[in-house]
């Protein structure tokens, strides 16, 4: 068994008694203080995580910008130069490998940024599409390290430290210095707050990140980042996204735009073939874990939670819940089994908490 790999700030997360668990291949903090401080920390004033262990691949060349496209079903040459794009990464069946964000940093530079789990699955399933673009493709993910400030007080934090930051638009990109380090800043983030995530050289995020301490930022674990995300409906890979669904089945139909001349997977992705519903469940009592069977009126199993927690915002469980298409209730009555006891779930059409991003 392979040794668990270190970000770059390891031992900032050891000197502030983070509670360091394997993730991914990685050893990373799952929570400093505890999950209910961190959460509330985020929701109202401001918390950084460190997400070192996602990867990071540079497209440069001419067909830059194409090969993306080409790549993901959301649309990337439509987009203008400075966004920053989500979107799922397909295989010719429509299957999702990844769901990734693409980062059109200027002409002839795009940045993707991918899932811990997933950089070497990834980064080979791309290369074998590389034939016939004119551009570069380097992984370069143990060159970055990486930081998403968020919380409603990011901006005028980031703001303090930087050279330069424009009131960019949610989900745009732009190059800048961080003193004599090249840093690449998104507004964008995985909690539904308002904030920032930081690539940059393994010794620029140390800097950024003791200088968020100093400026009283409150260090996150991957426990909170996990409620921040599932209170405001982001789907996750290895949950409610994995090898055997396509976008569709995971509520993530709004992202495939067949509209575009090609990208891999269009062609079994224009017929929909949906076989599940992801649907958001709320529930007064109990709460709902990954792979908790889920039952209609009659108790029959017609699905499986995908991802559950208690809410920290709203103090009431929550889950997504994957649904067979065929067993879909019509009267939306779901209960949750847990532990061989029924509780009554209620479906909601929104996220169960309107995040304050931009």
């Amino acid at each position: 068994m392979s040794a668990l790999l270190r970000t770059s700030l390891f031992d900032e997360h050891v000197r502030l008694s983070g509670k360091m668990v394997p993730f991914a291949g990685w050893e990373m903090p799952v929570q400093y203080t505890s999950v209910k401080d961190e959460s509330i920390a985020v929701r109202n004033h401001v918390g950084v995580f460190d997400v070192s262990h996602m990867g990071e691949f540079f497209l440069e060349g001419k067909d830059a910008e194409a090969f993306a496209d080409y790549l993901v079903t959301n649309d990337i040459m439509g987009a203008p130069t400075g966004k920053a794009i989500y979107s799922p990464l397909c295989r010719e069946d429509g299957t999702v490998v990844d769901d990734l964000i693409v980062y059109k940093l200027s002409p002839g530079k795009v940045l993707i940024c991918v899932n811990a789990s997933n950089i070497q699955k990834d980064f080979e399933w791309m290369k074998s599409k590389h034939q016939g673009f004119q551009c570069t493709f380097t992984n370069k993910s143990d060159d970055y390290s990486l930081l998403a400030l968020q919380g409603p007080k990011s901006y005028p934090i980031l703001k303090s430290l930087l050279k330069e930051l424009p009131e960019i638009e949610y989900y745009s990109v732009f190059e800048t210095q961080l003193g004599s380090e090249a840093v690449i800043v998104a507004r964008t983030g995985y909690t539904g707050e308002d904030g920032f995530e930081i690539f940059g050289s393994h010794n620029a995020i140390k800097s950024l990140w003791a200088s968020f301490m100093t400026a009283g930022v409150v260090p996150c674990g991957l426990a909170s980042r996990d409620v921040l995300r599932l209170e405001v409906c982001y789907p996750l890979y290895g949950h409610e996204l994995n090898d055997e669904v396509n976008p569709y089945d995971a509520g993530l139909g709004w992202t495939v735009k067949g509209s575009k001349t090609k990208f891999i997977g269009k062609d079994a992705l224009s017929t929909k073939p949906a076989k599940f519903k992801l649907v958001k469940l709320t529930l007064d009592k109990g709460i709902p874990r990954e792979g908790y069977p889920v039952v209609n009126a009659a108790q029959e199993v017609i699905g499986v939670v995908t991802s559950g927690t208690m809410s920290v915002t709203t103090g009431k469980g929550i889950a997504f819940a994957r649904i067979e298409l065929s067993k879909v209730p019509k009267d939306e009555n779901y209960q949750i089994d847990i532990r061989h006891k029924y509780y009554p779930a209620t479906q909601v059409k929104q996220p169960f908490v309107t995040g304050g991003h931009k």
